[in-house]
């Protein structure tokens, strides 16, 4: 699982609503998102634009939070 960023809210709207129904995720208060690793391809063709802010840790790429579509 990869941290990313989105530039504006509009962007990580539009990037929820395509990740909904594709993959698991989670939104964290710090304004990072946790996506699978396959996502950042997927949201690249999409031409949602991102920044790659690190790799998740093992208890945040676990947890049972997800939003699952």
């Amino acid at each position: 699982m990869i941290h990313v960023r989105f530039p504006d809210q509009d962007t990580e709207e539009r990037a929820i609503g395509f990740l909904a129904g594709r993959f698991s995720f989670k939104s964290f208060e710090d304004g990072t998102t946790l996506v699978p690793e396959a996502a950042l391809g997927a949201m690249a063709s999409e031409g949602i634009t991102f920044t790659v802010a690190g790799p998740a840790a093992y208890e945040q790429a676990v947890g049972t939070n997800f939003c699952f579509h």
